[in-house]
């Protein structure tokens, strides 16, 4: 059963309106119900309050000019006192809709009901109408329609009580009986505070609250040179939900977007560290930073794009990665989506990202790769890191001729890895890859596993078992060609195996292998990696393809074609969640 304390009456002048009581001193309505309110008193009584008024005055406005197509129908008042009654509460956003439909009572003040009275209504879909209202139709043929006085009401699902929405139009004729919400999280765009108090699936409302000072107070000190747009799209990358048709009208506006509807919490970390940096404000800009770990009571697995320091070995933090990912689009076999980022520290910046055909992938890369130098600082130590479909991991990327003016292999420009994509995208093999590099920091030297070219008959699934006990390095005597070879290439990638060498040609994994070039190759392989840490194989393997590229032999340098599949989670980017298709 509702309650009915947190109804509000609302006069200002000869209008008469509906609201309700969001805080011990906050009264939302609808704009056109207190426009007015500059020359006229506004004053509020509550149904259960023994018809005492209050007066109030407007301290937000969403910005409506007058007409009732305008967007931005809301006001926000602010009592002379504080009222000894419990605040309205939210029902989450998607509550409002159901199959069967919700019943949903929204509490007016028309003519001749000076106590109020309730109406009967359902949410027609979900789907907004230009961005901002849903459509409400009668629940029943009879009943009290919306009518003058009940614009500014509270729309509550009849079960609990909760808000989804309020009342903001009825239909002009008396014989249509429905009109518009103003659905909760699109009154939040226009009076941030709400956002603390409409629940949201994954944030609580410390952290909300926290993001929602931090981005105001950035937006107070001036001018910020960036696009609301470009930084929620910067956050979200190329793989998350579109910003929404109408765009953003603030920062605030599309922070919230990010709380209220994208399940990648990074996201939200992601848009405040990206924020900082178009922020003067010093204190402000730290804050930026930090957030979400400057409060008390911070859900637990949210991590901003820092890096654990190792026990021991090599410094993987000292990384300054540019990250190359190319997925399929979703829209074709030969149709990806190539996105550039580059990372200076803990900050990310979008460089580039675009759909595209198989063949024009590798020059906007390439040209992406040299302009995302500009992000990173003058001693960074870069890294090249690819992250590629899994019939992509034997490109020749490293073979890439660098730019139109420079015919040099991109592989001797800088150390340059590659990572499976799908791999990228499993929550559990990262969290493995984590738990390895953590041992591999407390060992004196990491295990190299042989996978020869005449074990193609061996069973993936025991050796996926055996080298998550027993192996921290695989290198492979065949490229990942071979039917055989594939199946023990995508097991090793299945047990979490940080590092993986291969050459990129040579034996196709064929049953006889006299003088098979692949025994030779791990040979020299075992050789040369003897005695090496591994967080610092890609340095050493871009020595390596210097030495193999400059060799003047007339035999083919061992090392000419080998590939490195290389992945700390600690230093590289986070991946991100695809729960949306990004196909649009």
């Amino acid at each position: 059963m509702t309650s009915a304390s947190w109804h509000a009456r609302i006069s200002c002048g000869r209008d008469t309106g509906a609201g309700f009581l969001v805080t011990e001193r906050h009264v939302v309505t609808c704009a056109h119900v207190v426009a007015r309110g500059t020359t006229d008193p506004v004053n509020v009584s509550f149904a259960h309050g023994g018809g005492e008024s209050v007066g109030a005055r407007v301290i937000a406005h969403g910005g409506w000019d007058g007409r009732d197509t305008d967007p931005g129908d809301l006001a926000v008042l602010e009592l002379d006192q504080d009222v000894a009654l419990k605040p309205a509460e939210f029902a989450a956003p998607d509550e409002a809709y159901g199959d069967p439909p919700r019943k949903l009572l929204a509490y007016g003040f028309p003519k001749r009901y000076e106590e109020g009275t309730l109406a009967e209504y359902r949410a027609t879909a979900e789907q907004l109408i230009a961005g901002e209202w849903v459509q409400l139709e009668a629940w029943a043929a009879h009943g009290q329609p919306l009518v003058p006085g009940f614009s500014g009401a509270a729309v509550t699902l009849a079960d609990s009580g909760r808000v989804v929405g309020m009342v903001s139009a009825a239909a002009r004729d008396p014989g249509v009986r429905n009109g518009r919400m103003l659905p909760a999280n699109v009154m939040a765009r226009y009076w941030p505070r709400l956002g603390d108090l409409i629940p949201t699936p994954e944030y609580d409302g410390p952290q909300k609250e926290r993001l929602r000072l931090l981005v105001e107070e950035a937006a107070r000190h001036g001018e910020l040179e960036c696009s609301p747009q470009r930084l929620y799209e910067e956050a979200v990358t190329a793989f998350g939900p579109p910003p929404p048709p109408h765009g953003f009208a603030s920062l605030w506006d599309a922070a919230w977007y990010l709380l209220s509807e994208v399940t990648d919490t990074k996201a939200a970390v992601r848009f405040a560290e990206r924020l900082a940096d178009f922020v003067e404000h010093t204190p402000t800009r730290t804050a930026l930073r930090s957030w979400p770990y400057t409060h008390a009571g911070a859900t637990p697995g949210y991590a901003p794009l820092t890096v654990p320091a190792p026990v021991s070995g090599a410094d993987t933090r000292s990384w300054s990665p540019i990250l190359v990912e190319i997925a399929p689009s979703g829209s074709g076999d030969q149709q990806f989506l190539v996105e550039v980022s580059a990372y200076n520290g803990n900050h990310r910046k979008v460089v580039g990202q675009r759909r595209l055909p198989a063949d024009r992938v590798r020059p906007y890369a390439l040209e992406r790769i040299d302009e995302a130098y500009h992000a990173l600082e003058p001693g960074a130590r870069e890294l090249l890191a690819f992250v590629l479909p899994r019939r992509w991991l034997n490109a020749d990327v490293a073979h890439w001729q660098r730019s139109a003016d420079d015919d040099s292999p991109l592989g001797t420009f800088a150390p340059l890895v590659v990572m499976d994509l799908e791999r990228r995208r499993s929550g559990g093999l990262q969290h493995k890859l984590l738990q390895k590099w953590r041992e591999l920091d407390t060992q004196r030297s990491a295990r190299l596993r042989r996978i020869g070219c005449g074990t193609v008959g061996q069973d993936p699934v025991k050796l996926t078992i055996g080298l998550r006990r027993g192996a921290d390095m695989v290198g492979f005597g065949a490229p990942p060609r071979a039917d055989g070879t594939r199946r023990l290439f995508q097991a090793t990638l299945n047990a979490a195996v940080p590092v993986m060498l291969w050459p990129r040609s040579g034996c196709r994994g064929g049953h006889t292998h006299d003088d098979c070039r692949g025994a030779a190759f791990l040979d020299r392989l075992a050789e040369h990696l003897a005695g090496l840490a591994p967080g610092e194989l890609p340095t050493h393997i871009h020595e390596l393809r210097e030495t193999a590229y400059a060799s003047e032999s007339p035999e083919p340098h061992w090392a000419s074609d080998l590939a490195l599949l290389w992945e700390d989670p600690r230093c590289l980017p986070d991946p991100v969640g695809y729960q949306h298709s990004p196909v649009g």
